[in-house]
């Protein structure tokens, strides 16, 4: 078993392991920006790997880009799924290589979560949780009923309510919590019970303020992308269910129950460096609307970053191919890409509270 935090890890572990992949890769995918992994997967494809994508239906403001890495990756042979509309959101991440090396990921493969957020992930080679993610990947694409099997593997919304209640209850001195929101009626009166009986309760997040009785949360120094429970120093959940009661009981949610002593422990370090990071000050919250108008205002007149402005220009080089390119249908195609590119990454930071 093996621990994946970021920022610091990177997405260079899940580049490798696909590289790696001889017969199989399953990944789901709800937020989506990393082209070297889309290449990763192409390649695999094109040495003979059979790829598999089960890709959300929606994520709110970037289904376009859903759609749009649905036809990329199809064109690479990459056999690709929508989920199904029965749940309010599909929000797992989770990635199967060979049927034999589970990802369970708490981060998206975006550029925000993997390196502007704390976050994140475990592999696990355990031949039980392995063959149960499978059985899920395997009904998620098929829209079969999935039925939970292995205690480990904890799915919304069949049995995280159940599996993370009694982690929480079964708690006899400490529990330290990453949670972007608990807001769980249950969960709190849970958590309320335990601070009761003495355990310490240190949690980096949030709590609903009309719900929190006596728990107290300290917000995390940079963006928080990761549900993390440690239970006494010895068992830890890492998933993307928080707390709440959508991502309990009515959306597609995934994490896993561990307790290996190392990784437990890794996950212990990250929390007591984080506890004690200096907290940044409080920002001063605006409202959505009049941020969103605020913010189309700054792309009409933004002058784009350097970067954006090479990954427009390459892609306009390459479609034309060895056609001779017109300088002024290539200043208006790169101004058009430039501002499609400056648009979604304003758009993922103020939608970027929907996948919490």
């Amino acid at each position: 078993m093996k621990l994946l935090v970021q920022p610091g890890d990177g997405v260079l572990p899940l580049i490798k392991a696909i590289s790696a992949a001889q017969k199989s890769i399953e990944i789901v995918i709800f937020r989506f920006d990393q082209r070297e992994v889309e290449r990763a997967l192409a390649n695999a494809v094109s040495r003979g790997v059979s790829v598999h994508a089960l890709i959300a239906h929606t994520n709110r403001a970037g289904e376009e880009n859903l759609r749009k890495l649905e036809m990329r990756l199809l064109a690479a042979g990459v056999i690709v799924a929508r989920t199904a509309d029965d749940l309010v959101r599909y929000h797992a991440k989770y990635m199967i290589i060979d049927r034999r090396e589970l990802y369970v990921l708490a981060f998206n493969l975006t550029l925000l979560d993997i390196e502007r957020s704390r976050s994140f992930g475990i592999i696990t080679q355990d031949r039980g949780i392995v063959a149960e993610a499978a059985r899920l990947f395997d009904a998620d694409t098929l829209r079969h009923p999935y039925e939970p099997g292995h205690t480990s593997l904890i799915v919304s919304p069949t049995n995280a309510r159940k599996r993370l209640g009694n982690l929480i209850q079964s708690a006899k001195k400490e529990l330290l919590i990453y949670d972007p929101k608990i807001a769980d009626k249950e969960m709190l009166h849970i958590l309320s019970d335990r601070a009761k009986n003495d355990v310490a309760i240190r949690i980096i997040g949030s709590i609903e303020k009309k719900k929190n009785g006596q728990l107290e949360a300290r917000r995390p120094v940079i963006r928080l992308h990761t549900r993390t429970i440690i239970r006494d120093r010895r068992t830890a959940f890492v998933g993307s269910q928080s707390l709440r009661h959508s991502e309990l009981d009515l959306r597609r949610e995934v994490g896993i129950i561990i307790g290996e002593y190392k990784t437990v422990n890794e996950l212990l370090k990250t929390f007591e460096a984080d506890w004690k990071a200096k907290v940044a000050p409080a920002r001063v919250q605006v409202p959505a609307r009049i941020l969103k108008k605020r913010i189309k205002t700054v792309v009409q007149k933004l002058t784009p970053l350097p970067p954006v402005v090479k990954e427009a220009v390459n892609e306009v080089v390459a479609k034309a191919g060895p056609d001779t390119l017109n300088p002024e249908q290539v200043k208006e195609t790169v101004q058009n890409a430039v501002k499609e590119a400056v648009r979604e990454r304003v758009q993922e930071i103020l939608d970027e509270k929907e996948d919490q």
